[in-house]
């Protein structure tokens, strides 16, 4: 029985678990596996029995209660009748024949059966594992109590004790029987599941080449010329069977995957309930309360008179976006309940941009959907696409015409433009695949044809969908400013064109990809880009591949977006509401934008492939560098440190430092920025600010003292004087009444009496303003009092002169002039 029950062990390790991710070579062996089992001890068996006892209950009882396999065969029946269904169908019809939509379905298909095989078997490992222990631990212990009879079959061991041996023996062997059960029905439900894995493989294989076939025969000739190609007699029925089982398998894809219930269909759902109640209650709000939300008031309002078509567009939408694996049967059902919202929710701009376009795409669309009505008959199906193609070509053609005669001013310039490009080449890309029907190349034409016009239709909805996020998130952003956000209130209408900007990068980028999909490049284009990211350099121990570089530079960008965001909102937001010593607000901020992008530049290293022990390579480097020549920069970043914890200055602080007066911009880890009074931006490093005298004007407050030195005439009143400029000083607005301005006698002048007039402000940013307004009273104040102003002046004694200058000094005298 032991052996037996190792033979179980080992087909469960090696065959059940062949699907783990880990291998056999990978793993540690267990310790059991490598050491000889050895007799237990006398003083030891009776302790021991009872606790084998125990586990080998423990053991029958867990193998007697629910089998897992039950529910596990279920679910590998349900997949194993979906993965017979599509092989059946492979081989009734030729994949290369199925149209390429058909098969990139199901490749989609056969995807979402992996993706269940794969759940299957990360339950039934776990499952399993727990038989797989008791199975080993069983084996374990039998050994080590079989070696214990074997010592005491040999002698030296009480008769009572080697009773209780066998006991244990007997226990641990009913304990084996019973987990053979459950140990075969996992190993051979685990030998299904393992066929059923190669099934899928195949599958999916046979399907991609299917489509790389499809691929190469685009440029292929795979009909005969129009002009020589003879209508069949009726329709075959083999085509007729094939479309009907295709539809069959395509509702049961589309049965299965609802029934899935997956973590992105769950969340769909959630954000499907919460967006129609939101569009209703803006809606109603907005009739009662108008809100101006943006500069497309129009387009808002559209939003909110429709929100049934506004949600039910964002909805199909999001069936695109939230679930991009889903079948192709429901997402050409979303876009096609998505028809009339589009029409209804395009901005007004927009009818008088493109005209009578949006209803053409939308109409050439619904026409290209029906053709499948046609697949059963070959020549009639060839004959439809032609018609459609010819179709979209005269409308493009006249609507061409028709936007000749239309002068577009302003901004729709550049749009207009860019659409009649766009029209030009749609018109050749239809007049192309309107030559390859006529002369034998379905495929191209069918292609081209298609994926122009779902192209279209496709743009016309990301764009009507943009356009009423775009106004949800304007009402939303108006609605938070006015309940008294302050981050919203200031920083609205960036915000909003920060949102809009990022909703039509995502929206051009899907569609790109979706066009890129539907003219047959996006698989050779992302193979290509794989290859070329995924292919490594090895320099010494370092591997770096192209794809790494890029990896770490997204994820050195995304850490630097973070980063900031995170101190702006800590900046604006988080910190004004909190009382908080002066500067530390400041300090919390600029900490956490350099942890963040510290932490940021690690893990894009490690995203990067670079492992701890390459980093210490580049660390050490590091080390070598300051001990060499950054001691400067090292010395400035502690020296931001100390600033950031000391906080002797902050950003909008007055300071005066070596030479230069100004407000501090920025305190950065390496350098403080001030901006000089005369509009200059001075750099000062850090180690500077802790090294030199730095005098901060305001540090502890706003106030200022103004001086005002001011001489009046000998004979003048001393003490009319300071009454009379305590007055003055008392009336200048900005200057505070306490402490009160005060005027000082400082001193006799050569030709002076001089005061000092010192009054207080807490206007820092305008104090010369307020001293140029004193200086300006104090004048107007003596000047009105009847005391001047002296000025210098010095009397000039002549004891001798010639007799010219005695002559014109005599002639300027006035008597003389008589």
């Amino acid at each position: 029985m032991p052996s037996r029950i190792a033979m179980f062990a080992s087909c469960l390790l090696f065959a059940l678990l062949c699907g783990a991710t880990a291998s056999a070579e990978d793993a540690p062996p267990a310790a059991s596996a490598l050491q000889r089992p050895v007799a237990i001890p006398v003083a030891d068996i009776l302790s021991r029995a009872d606790a084998d006892e125990r586990f080998a209950a423990n053991v029958s009882a867990r193998a007697a209660g629910r089998d897992p396999t039950i529910e596990l065969a279920r679910r590998l029946d349900a997949i194993a009748q979906s993965v017979r269904a599509k092989a059946d169908h492979s081989r009734a019809a030729d994949l290369r024949m199925l149209p390429v939509l058909r098969l990139e379905s199901l490749n989609r298909h056969w995807k979402f059966d992996a993706r269940r095989y794969a759940r299957w078997r990360a339950d039934m490992d776990s499952a399993s594992a727990r038989y797989a222990d008791d199975a080993a631990e069983l084996v374990r212990r039998t050994a080590e109590w079989k070696t214990t009879q074997a010592a005491a079959n040999a002698g030296g061991m009480t008769p009572a004790l080697a009773d209780r041996v066998s006991g244990v023996l007997a226990q641990l062997g009913s304990a084996e029987r019973a987990l053979s059960a459950p140990l075969d029905r996992q190993i051979r439900l685990g030998r299904r599941a393992n066929a059923l894995e190669a099934e899928i493989d195949a599958g999916q294989k046979a399907v991609a080449a299917a489509i790389a076939y499809i691929d190469r025969r685009l440029t292929r000739i795979d009909a005969p010329p129009l002009w020589a190609a003879a209508a069949p007699s009726g329709t075959s029925q083999g085509a007729v069977q094939s479309i009907r089982m295709g539809m069959v398998i395509e509702g049961r894809f589309l049965r299965d995957y609802s029934a899935a219930n997956l973590d992105n269909q769950r969340l769909l759902n959630v954000l499907q309930l919460l967006l129609l109640p939101l569009l209703v209650w803006l809606g109603i709000r907005s009739r009662r309360q108008p809100v101006t939300a943006g500069p497309d008031d129009e387009a808002h309002a559209r939003v909110l008179r429709r929100p049934l078509s506004s949600w039910l567009l964002l909805a199909m939408i999001g069936v695109l976006v939230f679930e991009p694996d889903a079948p192709l049967l429901l997402h050409q059902f979303a876009m096609l309940i998505a028809m009339v919202p589009v029409l209804r929710l395009l901005p007004p701009r927009s009818h008088r941009l493109l005209g009578l376009w949006p209803y053409a795409a939308t109409a050439l669309y619904l026409c290209n959907r029906l053709g499948f009505l046609l697949l059963a008959n070959d020549y009639a199906y060839r004959w439809y696409i032609l018609v459609l193609t010819v179709l979209g070509l005269a409308l493009t053609l006249w609507m061409l015409w028709r936007s000749h005669r239309r002068v577009v001013a302003g901004k729709a310039v550049r749009e207009g433009q860019a659409m009649r490009a766009a029209a030009w080449l749609g018109v050749a890309i239809l007049v192309v695949s309107a030559a390859a029907n006529v002369f034998g190349n379905v495929s191209l034409s069918e292609m081209l044809t298609g994926g122009l016009i779902d192209c279209g239709y496709m743009g016309l909805a990301l764009y009507a969908s943009v356009t009423v996020f775009t106004a949800l998130l304007g009402l939303l952003i108006a609605r938070a400013g006015g309940s008294g956000a302050r981050l919203v209130r200031e920083h609205a209408v960036r915000l909003l064109q920060l949102f809009a900007r990022l909703l039509a990068f995502v929206a051009i980028a899907g569609w790109a990809v979706f066009a890129m999909t539907r003219f047959r490049v996006y698989r050779p284009v992302s193979s290509a880009l794989r290859d070329a990211l995924s292919h490594s350099f090895e320099i010494g121990e370092i591997s770096i591949s192209l794809g790494h570089v890029l990896l770490f530079a997204v994820s050195v960008l995304v850490a630097f977006w973070v980063a900031k965001t995170v101190r702006f909102l800590l900046r604006e937001e988080v910190m004004p509401k909190m009382s908080l010593p002066r500067g530390v607000g400041n300090s919390i901020a600029s900490l956490s934008y350099y942890g963040l992008l510290l932490l940021g530049l690690l893990v894009a290293l490690a995203a990067a492939g670079f492992k701890v022990s390459q980093l210490t390579i580049v660390f050490g480097a590091l080390g070598v560098g300051i001990g060499l020549g950054l001691q400067g920069v090292v010395n400035n970043f502690v020296s931001g440190l100390i600033l950031m914890f000391e906080r002797p200055i902050q950003p909008g602080d007055m300071v005066d430092i070596t030479g230069t007066s100004g407000r501090v911009r920025d305190i950065g880890m390496r350098a403080t920025t001030i901006r000089t009074f005369d509009g200059a931006d001075v750099v000062v490093p850090n180690g500077t600010l802790l090294s030199e005298k730095l005098t901060n004007w305001t540090l502890l407050d706003m106030n200022r003292r103004v001086d005002v030195d001011v001489g009046v005439a000998y004979g003048s009143d001393p003490v009319q004087v300071i009454a009379l400029l305590e007055a003055a000083a008392g009336t200048i607005p900005g200057v505070v009444k306490e402490p009160a301005p005060t005027v000082l006698f400082v001193a006799f002048g050569a030709s002076s009496l001089n005061f000092s007039i010192r009054a207080w402000t807490r206007e820092y940013e305008n104090w010369q303003g307020i001293r140029s307004n004193l200086m300006t009273r104090i004048h107007a104040a003596l000047v009105e009092a009847g005391i001047g102003i002296p000025f210098p002046q010095q009397d000039l004694h002549l004891r001798s002169v010639s007799d010219e200058a005695a002559a014109a000094l005599a002639a300027t005298r006035p008597d003389a002039a008589q």
